[in-house]
């Protein structure tokens, strides 16, 4: 009798703590949530609503005209899409590949330059050259002015990523696994894309998903390296006709009275959140794709005995 007591007080405290650690969970998510559901409230608001009410997840008044002035750029828009979309798949598949082909031999401990490797990487961590250097590197040496590529090529290496994978790797699969593989015939190549590559799904998953929220983020690369409008981004375009607007907003003193009417009526905070939707729904509709492999123990089971 004393047993099944304290076997059903354990059950319990286990559901207990279940309930306790689902009702954290539930709070999380809704803090998560919620912001983005002011987000969308806030762009399907009118400005005059906002000016008035304030910030609501319903919107007072709703209006559309946000995003009727989005669409009134929707050629710059698709274009900048394409050049975001392009390089942030170009720039995440080439990423991952020389991070991995990079952070593999340093995971081998019967690589002979690995901790020479291993310290270049960790001293690049540490040290870095500053900005003037870096922007003479890349448009004096690399000749990346005005050059889609300076989209893609400063986040080819990252020592972050090599570090990241390079310790997934070493703690994740263990050498016996490709020391019974290369009993089994398999060479270096072999063993690295049948079963090496397969088993760091996790980790490229992971490295994939920092490089290309990264890529797609980046609107400080155009600022410096880009003066041709029709090779903009498209978080630089939504910085540029952010300030636009507001430029205009500061100088309505000085324009006619029919440029008074229209820059009043000219959205500002609800162009802001509505551009804010257009950029972050390729991520939100990627992520689910990339979550299932963050899961791991894929190795169990995997070395012959």
């Amino acid at each position: 009798m004393k047993k099944r007591a304290t076997y059903n007080r354990l059950v319990q405290i286990g559901n207990t703590g279940n309930a306790v650690l689902h009702a954290v969970f539930i709070l999380y998510a809704i803090m998560c949530i919620v912001p983005f559901l002011m987000l969308l409230g806030i762009s399907f608001s009118s400005e005059k609503s906002l000016l008035e009410f304030g910030y609501r997840i319903l919107p007072r008044e709703i209006s559309i005209f946000a995003y009727e002035f989005l669409l009134n750029k929707s050629a710059q828009l698709l274009r900048c899409y394409a050049i975001s979309i392009g390089a942030t798949v170009c720039g995440t598949a080439l990423s991952v590949i020389i991070t991995l082909l990079f952070a593999y031999p340093l995971s081998r401990r019967d690589f002979k330059y690995r901790n020479f490797f291993s310290f270049l990487i960790f001293f690049s961590m540490i040290f870095h050259g500053g900005m003037v250097a870096t922007y003479m590197v890349r448009v004096q040496l690399l000749g990346l002015k005005n050059n889609l590529l300076v989209y893609i090529v400063p986040f080819l290496m990252s020592s972050w990523n090599v570090m990241l994978m390079r310790t997934f790797l070493t703690t994740s699969i263990p050498d016996s696994l490709v020391e019974a593989a290369k009993i089994d015939g398999a060479g270096e190549m072999s063993a690295f894309l049948r079963i090496i590559v397969p088993l760091s799904l996790p980790g490229i998953a992971t490295i994939a998903l920092l490089t290309g929220i990264g890529i797609w983020n980046d609107w400080s690369t155009p600022l410096l390296y880009v003066t041709d409008s029709t090779k903009f981004n498209l978080q630089y375009m939504m910085y540029r006709s952010l300030a636009d607007v507001e430029w205009m907003k500061k100088n309505i003193n000085n324009a006619s009275s029919d440029m008074v009417i229209m820059m009043r009526d000219m959205p500002s905070e609800s162009a802001r959140m509505a551009m804010c939707v257009v950029a972050v729904g390729p991520i939100v509709i990627i992520y689910p794709f990339l979550q299932k492999y963050f899961v791991k123990g894929m190795v169990i089971g995997a070395i012959k005995g």
